[in-house]
């Protein structure tokens, strides 16, 4: 008898392990030996596939990664002008893995481009996510070349409006607050 409850504890501990809903394969934010796997992983939790491949958001990110990192038509137009989303894929094809790192420590693009974040990476990230896009192979067409300011793009397009600034100097302390 002394033995019944350690038997009947394993006994329930696997059938509630049993029942568990599989789990959906995500890869890990620590791939140590497999940079390529963390490359993805990055790619996929930076959000580097919102802007950067075109029908991702729409789809809720379940996308064959075979359509990733080819660029967007869609443009992203303010007062810097329009910006698109460069074809990651073809632009690191002009690149080796040193070129790459040093590009990447020191971008600074156009809007939106969030190149601040890509900065604050380590090395290792950024040479992860290297190595996953060069996995991938070239494909897709470059995306258009970004307008100046006052160019309307063709659509597709976000339109970003900015409040108008704020007065400064003599000006602003004639406007009554609110």
């Amino acid at each position: 008898m002394p033995y019944r409850f350690p038997v009947s504890a394993a006994l329930l501990a696997a059938a509630l392990t049993a029942c568990q809903p599989a789990t959906q394969h995500t890869p890990v934010a620590d791939a140590g030996a497999n940079p390529i796997a963390r490359g993805e992983y990055l790619v996929r939790t930076a959000g580097c596939n919102d802007c950067h491949t075109a029908g991702y958001i729409e789809s809720q990110g379940e996308m064959d990664t075979a359509q990733w990192l080819t660029g967007s038509p869609m443009g992203y137009h303010g007062p810097w002008g329009t910006t698109y989303a460069s074809n990651l894929r073809l632009r690191l094809q002009e690149m080796d893995e040193a070129q790459w790192l040093e590009y990447s420590a020191h971008l600074r693009t156009r809007p939106i481009m969030p190149d601040f974040s890509l900065r604050a990476m380590t090395a290792e990230d950024r040479r992860a996510i290297y190595r996953f896009v060069r996995s991938l192979g070239p494909a897709g067409v470059a995306a258009p070349a970004a307008l100046p300011p006052g160019q309307t793009p063709p659509a597709p397009y976000f339109g970003l409006v900015l409040p108008p600034e704020a007065p400064t100097g003599p000006a602003a302390a004639a406007v009554p607050a609110n």
